[in-house]
């Protein structure tokens, strides 16, 4: 049985038997309480971990050989524009979405003021953690500073993936300039590093249909369908904003400009869709983004292995979108009314969001903070779609990871391997 129905068997079934726990026995039953903390959560997190704890060595040798099999300079440099181009292009056609939606259908004005009290009560704590976390981010300049790292390792330990970047982006430039011996020894032992990642990773994916299997129970067991439906009128907006680009953004620019067929995409994408949803990270993803872009869609593998992983981090519609509609549905809710050009702004602040979000879960609940305190609306706030966010975190990482296999399927057009 391939591996995607394996997982959709798991998402399923752990959506179920959550569901009939929530409503059988509550959230707070004894057992449901033990069962999770004990049993599924753990498990979920033991993939993650494992996932997590080889996408570094994996993120740094497949950007590097994916530039060092580039074969020059000019090469590198005409996928590298071409990347940034459709990555900011496409994002700011994401934003654009969410705000339009968001002012039309005007979700933050229809949210039940005792209902809210309440949640963001509950979210009162991680919302002031978060908050904090925000405050300590590097803005500006000092953010464009952060991503040359003094030390590649002190980086790598602190989860900086940008640096961690950066630093391969400079590997594999040399690797491109210096044709010796040693350079050539250098670039086998991290086409090495980057199979036996692969290999192992291989390996941990096996685990995904028995952690997917514990996401979703976790999920449906602790929050059932109330959360949403009390944000239904958010979520909603969220969810058809998304819907809207992956499925006329991304179909048109595979046909029109990548000249790929849209269905034959989704339909090679599945497997790395149903990774995303249910782990709800970029990263994560990588390694069966990877394989699907190699074997299932056919791409040409020293541009997959550069856009991908570039995009795991840089090219994240999705979590541009949501910040957008989410900044501007707290501003409803507070009365905070935005000018044209406030919303202009945050646009432009959800685009450069996206560029630098991690590709970890929950990892947009800092910048929207951010940008929250930037336009004037209380941070706080964000207590309010705590409850919802991981839902809604696994339905825009669906999108983030489509969005970059999709721009590697448009810039791959005219280039080989």
């Amino acid at each position: 049985m391939p591996l995607h129905w394996k997982m959709a068997i798991g998402f399923f079934s752990g959506l179920f038997l959550g569901l009939v726990a929530y409503y059988t026995a509550g959230a707070d039953a004894e057992w449901v309480q033990w069962l999770t903390n004990w049993v599924t959560q753990p498990l979920g997190q033991l993939f993650l971990r494992l996932i997590f704890m080889l996408v570094i060595p994996l993120l740094f040798s497949a950007l590097v050989v994916g530039i060092a099999e580039m074969g020059d300079v000019r090469s590198l440099g005409r996928v590298g524009w071409k990347t940034l181009a459709y990555t900011v292009i496409v994002s700011a056609i994401a934003v654009v979405i969410g705000l339009l939606l968001v002012n039309w259908i005007k979700p933050g004005a229809g949210v039940d003021p005792v209902a809210a009290q309440q949640m963001l009560a509950e979210g009162a704590d991680r919302a002031s953690a978060i908050v904090t976390s925000s405050a300590e981010q590097p803005r500006g300049m000092d953010m464009l500073v952060s991503i040359v790292p003094s030390n590649v390792v002190s980086a790598a330990a602190q989860n900086s993936i940008l640096a961690v970047m950066f630093f391969a982006l400079m590997i594999g430039i040399g690797l491109v300039i210096n044709k010796s011996e040693a350079a050539n020894a250098l670039q086998k032992a991290i086409e090495g590093l980057f199979e036996v990642s692969m290999t192992l990773i291989g390996i941990v994916i096996k685990l995904a249909p028995y952690a997917v299997f514990c996401f979703m129970f976790n999920l449906a067991a602790l929050f059932g369908w109330d959360l949403l439906v009390r944000l239904g009128a958010y979520v909603g907006v969220v969810l058809l904003a998304l819907s809207i680009h992956m499925v006329v953004v991304y179909s048109l620019a595979l046909k029109f400009v990548g000249g790929y067929s849209p269905v034959k995409f989704f339909r090679g994408s599945q497997e790395a869709m149903v990774m995303a949803f249910s782990t709800a990270s970029s990263n994560a993803t990588l390694p069966t983004a990877l394989k699907v872009a190699e074997h299932d869609l056919g791409l040409p593998r020293r541009i997959s292995r550069f856009v991908l992983t570039i995009g795991a981090t840089a090219n994240q519609n999705g979590t541009a979108l949501f910040e957008g509609v989410t900044v501007l549905f707290l501003a409803q809710f507070f009365g905070v009314d935005l000018s044209l050009m406030q919303q202009v702004v945050v646009m432009l602040v959800c685009i450069l969001g996206g560029i630098g979000t991690a590709g970890v879960p929950a990892g947009s609940l800092p910048v929207v903070a951010l940008i929250c305190a930037m336009v004037g609306v209380p941070p706080e706030g964000i207590g309010l779609i705590l409850g919802v966010d991981r839902f809604l975190d696994m339905c825009r990482t669906t999108l983030n990871v489509t969005g970059d296999l999709a721009a590697a399927a448009v810039i791959s057009r005219g280039e080989t391997d």
